[in-house]
């Protein structure tokens, strides 16, 4: 068991989401950082679904028994008993360890424990739904004081077993480090609604620098075009609400796009110029606020799309 000594800001349990209940009006949530969590889960020998401990902001725990654990995801400072430890990678913590966990540019973390988090299911997930207050642990964030309960290990030796991450260190970790490109590409399929919009903002979308605003949340984040995507042709008239996929890239009246993550509504009624592709939406979801985002327009088959 885990008890929350700090909880930081919306610390949520989740794992790969609520599929199947969309036709109702229930999205899937889920992790932000889909391979992240998977990955973390893979260090702990849990399956790679299974809910974790999704961290926005700077979190203190407390372990009352062994705990194999992992951390994956946007970078951070990850301290056991005071000492540094490396992320990527599974560790020992002790019965009565305090854990610290604190992000060095925002971002979306995973803390793993072999055994998995103890939550029942609500429609086939334990994935926390903040809006629709279902799931995780008692459909909210965490706050000090929670005791989290861990399934049983089934690992003989958990000390044995720690150490674990050169096996899959060749896997593409999607957190943006400081180290890479100050505009992250994004690739990008066009519509269903691109002939909704007029060339020149078709252009744009593939031309120029996308700033994550601060308006960015689990259910979409609001980009700061330099130029806003204007309507034409068939986007005079209104659009009938549609389903709406992970990755969306809608475009409300006001010209600026909002990309729509994990526990987007399932129904909208703005236009879609464009769809993240689902290998893809992880380096949206470590973009923090003032990031730059660049949109390259592919066909299904991978190839790049040049428009004059």
């Amino acid at each position: 068991m885990l008890k929350v000594l700090d909880p930081g800001i919306l610390t949520t349990i989740q794992d790969a989401g609520r599929w199947g209940y969309q036709q109702s009006g229930v999205p899937v949530s889920g992790a932000m950082d889909l391979p992240a969590l998977r990955a973390a889960n893979q260090l702990v020998r849990n399956s790679p679904d299974d809910a974790a401990l999704e961290i926005h902001s700077p979190i203190a725990l407390e372990t009352d028994t062994p705990h194999l654990i992992a951390l994956t995801g946007a970078d951070a400072c990850f301290e056991i008993n005071g000492r540094a430890l490396p992320m990527q990678m599974s560790v020992f913590a002790r019965a009565g360890a305090t854990i610290e966990i604190a992000p060095k540019r925002a971002g979306w973390i995973y803390l793993a424990i072999h055994g998995g988090i103890d939550v029942p299911r609500v429609l086939g997930s334990k994935s926390t739904f903040l809006r629709g207050k279902f799931g995780g642990l008692e459909g909210r964030a965490l706050v000090a004081g929670d005791h989290i309960r861990i399934g049983a290990p089934t690992l003989g030796d958990l000390v044995a077993a720690a150490g674990r991450g050169a096996s899959i260190r060749s896997m593409r970790f999607s957190a943006i480090s400081g180290d890479e490109s100050p505009t992250t590409n994004i690739r990008v399929i066009l519509g269903p609604h691109d002939d909704w919009f007029t060339p020149e903002a078709i252009v744009a979308l593939t031309r120029e620098e996308f700033i994550v605003s601060e308006t960015a949340d689990r259910m979409g984040y609001r980009l700061i075009s330099p130029s806003p995507l204007r309507r034409g042709g068939r986007g005079e008239v209104e659009l009938i609400s549609c389903g709406v996929p992970l990755g969306a890239i809608q475009v409300p009246a006001d010209g600026q796009p909002i990309v729509l993550m994990a526990d987007h509504q399932t129904t909208g009624g703005y236009p879609i110029i464009a769809t993240v592709i689902g290998e893809d939406i992880a380096r949206v979801a470590q973009s923090v606020p003032g990031d730059r985002l660049m949109f390259r327009a592919v066909t299904l088959e991978g190839k790049t799309i040049i428009r004059e």
